[in-house]
Order: structure tokens, then C-alpha cells, then sequence
């Protein structure tokens, strides 16, 4: 992802702080062993060694 140069200093502290709960978020669930759910690519992408196989698409579904 590329920084916009446009973007206002509250801006960009903002969205560092947000990409720093995220990274701090996904580094949590890898050392409880749990999966996370991203978006990549353009596609759902399921990552972790707990991972559901297929996904489900009933909403609620666990």
C-alpha cells in the first residue's frame, strides 16, 4: 500500500495508528494459534493453522 502525499498529518497518524492495531491484532491470534480472516487480492483469505478448510457462506455460520 502507498502513502498518498495529499494526505493531512492527522491523516497519517491516523492510519499508522490503525495499521499498528491490525499488525498488533494479527500477531496476537498467530500466538494463541487462531485464525485470521483478510482480505486479498480481491478474495477472502483464510490464514492460520486452525483455519477452516472451506468457508461457509451462511451468515452467522460458524
Amino acid at each position: 500500500m502507498t502513502e498518498s502525499p495529499t494526505k493531512s498529518p492527522k491523516a497519517q497518524e491516523t492510519h499508522e495508528s490503525l495499521r499498528k492495531a491490525v499488525q498488533d491484532a494479527l500477531a496476537r491470534k498467530r500466538m494463541l494459534g487462531q485464525y485470521s480472516v483478510q482480505w486479498r487480492a480481491n478474495r477472502v483469505v483464510l490464514e492460520g493453522g486452525d483455519a477452516p478448510a472451506t468457508m461457509s457462506n451462511e451468515v452467522g455460520a460458524v
